[in-house]
Order: C-alpha cells, then sequence, then structure tokens
C-alpha cells in the first residue's frame, strides 16, 4: 500500500485524529509536494514512539530546535516510505540500530504546527507537519549516540516522565498522552 492508502486505513482513535486524518489525505490528493519542505505550507514527516521491550519507557532526544525533550523523527524529503524514514531518524538521532516496529501500520496521526525559525543560516517560515507516526521496540542497553546537529541529549524516560519533562505543554497533553495510553491498550507481542 502507499501512503494515501495507510493514511486512508488507519482508524482514528480521537476526533484531532479524525479531522488530521481527512486533511492530510485531502492534502495528498491536492499538492504533489507535500512530500517535500519546498512545499513551504505544509508537508508530511514521520515519528516513531520507541518504547523497551517491558513498554514502560520511551526513548526523547533533547531537540535543539524546541529547546525540549521530545519524541524522534524526520521530514519526509520525498520519501512516501515514511516507516522508512522514521526509523533511519531514530538511527541518525539516537544510534540505535535495532529497533523493530512493532506494526507495520500507522501507530498515530497528527498535524504539528512549526513556528518560523532560522536554519544553517536561513529563515525557515511556520508550516504545517503532517506527521505520521509508527511504534517500535528497541533494547535501552543499545548504546546512545547523540546526533550534534539536532540534538544535545539522547535518553530513556519512564512514560511518567515523559509527561513531565517536556516543555512543550500541548504536545504532552495531546500527542505524548495518546501515544502512552494507546500503549497500555496493547497486548505485547
Amino acid at each position: 500500500m502507499g501512503l494515501f492508502e495507510d493514511i486512508e486505513a488507519y482508524k482514528p482513535v480521537n476526533r484531532q485524529e479524525e479531522y488530521d486524518k481527512a486533511l492530510m489525505l485531502q492534502y495528498l490528493e491536492q499538492h504533489a509536494d507535500c512530500l517535500s519542505r519546498e512545499n513551504r505550507i505544509a508537508h508530511f514527516s514521520a515519528s516513531l514512539w520507541t518504547v523497551n521491550r517491558a513498554r514502560t519507557k520511551t526513548l526523547m532526544v533533547y531537540h535543539n530546535l524546541y529547546d525540549s525533550w521530545s519524541w524522534i523523527g524526520g521530514h519526509a524529503d520525498g520519501e512516501a516510505d515514511l516507516r522508512a524514514v522514521a526509523l533511519r531518524e531514530l538511527r541518525e538521532e539516537t544510534g540505535v540500530k535495532n529497533a523493530r516496529l512493532l506494526s507495520s501500520g500507522i501507530f498515530s496521526l497528527e498535524t504539528l504546527t512549526v513556528d518560523g525559525h532560522v536554519k544553517n543560516g536561513d529563515y525557515v517560515p511556520s508550516h504545517l507537519h503532517f506527521n505520521v507516526t509508527y511504534l517500535a521496540e528497541a533494547d535501552e542497553r543499545e548504546a546512545l549516540v547523540v546526533c550534534e546537529a539536532e540534538n544535545q541529549a539522547v535518553k530513556w524516560w519512564s512514560f511518567e516522565e515523559a509527561q513531565r519533562i517536556p516543555r512543550e505543554t500541548w504536545m504532552i497533553e495531546h500527542i505524548y498522552k495518546k501515544l502512552i495510553h494507546k500503549c497500555s491498550q496493547m497486548p505485547h507481542i
């Protein structure tokens, strides 16, 4: 299946996801460049909610741009296989090489706002990320590596800590709590 079909097949868990799913499908149909940052209004990104085997912790990075602890993810940059994008970002941002997706399907959908900022000396205007999240499991004993160009630190946090330590209140309330709740509802494989 392609990205459109994957999103179309996804079953939203709340109103936020219902609205975001509809918006993403509409944008995919109307904007051929929505997988590229060249679309300065909105483009697709992928994230990975990475959990330990016991599903009691998540791996987070201290993100330079957001000045906050956050999940792992990045831009599609023309790649329609957002699973591959999410796994690549995990390797690049944390050094984790042996994570496994717990499902081939989408774990969560969200439209995220990105404030205007300077990157590599150039101004990037405020825009939207149509974010597709996948769920992965990794061994918390695997060596972690900081990607200094993007992050200041990499660390496993308990789910309770992941709801306290980020500075982005909206992300905690609307995204991280949702992801943690969904993890608690899943049977161990």
